[in-house]
């Protein structure tokens, strides 16, 4: 993102009066630009592994389920932003790269759940080890007392928008 004008530089443009106009551009364009940025790191460190974010995301998803790591697809679909043809197309590259597997549903036998194989699991773990020191690293410019009061922040304004 070298390429790009920082927030601030953006921010500068135009006149007072356009600029009186957006009073919220500047919360705005910065939760963009870190949303860009964090989206970048999970891709950097998803590369070696060869995954896309819609994969990170349906390992993750089962991931946060807990032992045994296992859902539905009308669930993973719920937590998921794409449709289902797009899910299914997802759980199928994931499947073939012995990431998940589909088991029988014990509560209903015309159903399968996603599983995370031995494999995804210990893949999903490197990668969340890696995000976890890289995202410490970035947030370290908060001191504790400011990253939960930022994470406090975030979660009020989205809870308001989230209902």
């Amino acid at each position: 993102m070298a390429d790009k004008i920082t927030v601030s530089e953006l921010l500068s443009l135009g006149s007072i009066t356009e600029r009186n106009r957006l009073p919220f551009e500047g919360m705005t364009l910065r939760l963009h630009r870190i949303s860009d940025y964090l989206k970048a790191d999970v891709q950097q460190h998803l590369a070696p592994y060869q995954l896309q974010q819609a994969d990170f995301s349906i390992l993750i998803s089962l991931y946060r389920q807990g032992k045994p790591y296992n859902t539905s697809p009308t669930l993973l679909y719920k937590t998921m932003l794409f449709s289902s043809g797009g899910l299914t197309k997802v759980l199928a590259r994931v499947e073939e790269k012995q990431l998940i597997e589909r088991i029988d549903n014990p509560e209903d036998k015309r159903s399968k759940l996603v599983q995370l194989t031995e494999i995804g699991l210990q893949t999903i773990e490197s990668i969340l080890d890696k995000l976890q020191q890289s995202r410490q690293q970035k947030l370290s410019c908060l001191n504790a007392q400011e990253q939960k009061q930022f994470e406090e922040l975030l979660t009020k304004i989205l809870n308001d928008w989230e209902g």
